[in-house]
C-alpha cells in the first residue's frame, strides 16, 4: 500500500469512526433498549480507532529527540 493510499484509508476510517460515534449517541439519546447493537457498534468503533492509530503511527513515526 502506498503512502497516498494509506492517507486515503486513514480519512475513510476517521469518517466511519465519527459516523459510528454519532449513531451511538443517537441510539443512546433516543433511549433505545437495544444494548446489544450499541455494544457491537462500540466494539467496531474501538477496532476503527486501533486501525487509525496503526496507520497514523506508520505515517508519522515517533522521533526521539
Amino acid at each position: 500500500m502506498t503512502e497516498e493510499e494509506m492517507r486515503k484509508r486513514l480519512e475513510i476510517l476517521k469518517i466511519e469512526h465519527r459516523d459510528l460515534d454519532a449513531a451511538i449517541d443517537a441510539l443512546m439519546g433516543a433511549g433505545s433498549g437495544d444494548q446489544l447493537q450499541i455494544a457491537r457498534m462500540k466494539k467496531r468503533k474501538l477496532l476503527l480507532k486501533d486501525q487509525i492509530s496503526q496507520i497514523a503511527d506508520y505515517l508519522i513515526p515517533d522521533i526521539i529527540a
